[in-house]
């Protein structure tokens, strides 16, 4: 339950998350989504690998991607390009693609994993009518970075939110366009999200001359 501000020694306790990092973590480098892919492929993890591929495509916070039903992302037999479903958060849609690498991994997925359109693309180990937790996808994202010599307390679930659209904003430099993906309501979420700061303005204003 916690210590009472009151209880003897309050003041002596040592803080929660001293020596912890608990900002922002980090977005992956494409390189190491290849090697956590590869991971995966050797060990036959075919739900993992479209988890991995599916967080990375969808840009969803994790609350929002285990709740992912198959009818979500399928419709005629078929994995679709693109899909649409409403924020947890924000109450509000939000669409997102599904490119060829992961609507492959998904498709071998579900034929494995069978089920119905109302069924959850990742189901619960210990209830197959309910969906992966949060806790359970957290801890399996922290198992791919160990495997492949990532330490864990850099990288979380939000890396993979993050990966894809930083990608973009390097690419682009366009905030709004990773705004709309990443559903978020303010450009100064996005802004803080993505870690933008003057430096990166400042390259962005030299590469255009008039």
């Amino acid at each position: 339950m916690g210590r009472s501000r009151f209880d003897p020694g309050y003041d002596n306790r040592r803080p929660w998350n001293a020596g912890r990092l608990v900002g922002a973590k980090r977005p992956f480098k494409v390189k190491q989504i290849w090697a956590i892919r590869f991971h995966l492929d050797h060990e036959q993890r075919l739900r993992d690998r479209a988890l991995l591929n599916l967080a990375i495509d969808s840009k969803l916070r994790g609350c929002d991607l285990v709740k992912l039903k198959i009818g979500d992302v399928v419709s005629g037999g078929a994995v679709k390009p693109r899909a649409i479903i409403v924020q947890q958060k924000t109450g509000k849609p939000v669409q997102f693609e599904i490119v060829e690498p992961a609507r492959s991994s998904l498709l071998a997925w579900l034929e494995r994993r069978g089920g119905t359109l109302d069924d959850f693309v990742f189901p619960s180990r210990s209830d197959p009518s309910g969906h992966l937790s949060t806790r359970q996808y957290a801890r399996l994202v922290d198992e791919w970075v160990t495997a492949i010599g990532l330490r864990p307390q850099d990288y979380g679930t939000h890396s993979l939110r993050r990966t894809k659209a930083s990608l973009i904003y390097k690419q682009t430099g366009n905030l709004r366009a990773v705004q709309i993906l990443l559903g978020h309501t303010k450009i100064e979420t996005t802004v803080r999200y993505l870690g933008v700061d003057v430096e990166d303005a400042l390259m962005l204003a030299e590469g255009v001359e008039i």
